[in-house]
């Protein structure tokens, strides 16, 4: 049996990774050192959004008519109040006495630290130090809110 020579396979590795890599890096070159949330939700990258909502969804779901996880179903969150989402979940008085609706700046201030929004909530999680990557949660989450634009700058480009 002949040995075929390793090279191709990663040259074509090579491309492949490439062709997959994220475009969050040159996004942030873009941005700049201190960009404004309307910056970030330019280039906000829904896609992306979704991938990143993979830990989100420990505890919650995306899908309309669908259930209540350890937190609410997420489904059409944004333009809602805070603590409506759900009919079901039992919401604390902390995100009870929020007023307003879930607009994009206030998601990046959830996003951000939860806690410091909203004291004495009792969702666990730190939040999301990168603006970016909330930037990008939160175009996503827009895509699943009926009402609210689908698609943001940046996915309209491609």
């Amino acid at each position: 049996m002949r040995r075929r020579p390793a090279w191709p396979l990663l040259v074509a590795l090579a491309l492949l990774v490439t062709a997959c890599s994220d475009d969050r890096d040159d996004r942030r070159r873009a941005l700049g050192d201190s960009p404004r949330f309307s910056d970030l939700m330019r280039v906000a990258d829904p896609a992306r959004g979704e991938h990143l909502f993979g830990s989100c969804a420990a505890c919650h779901m995306v899908r309309r008519g669908a259930g209540d996880r350890n937190g609410p179903n997420l489904y059409g969150v944004v333009g809602k109040p805070p603590a409506e989402t759900s009919r079901r979940f039992g919401y604390t008085a902390a995100l009870r006495s929020l007023g307003g609706v879930w607009t994009a700046e206030r998601l990046d201030a959830w996003l951000a630290d939860p806690a410091k929004m909203a004291p004495g909530t009792s969702m666990g999680f730190r939040g999301v130090p990168d603006a970016l990557d909330r930037a990008d949660i939160i175009a996503y989450l827009k895509t699943q809110s009926a009402g609210v634009s689908d698609r943001s700058p940046s996915s309209a480009a491609r």
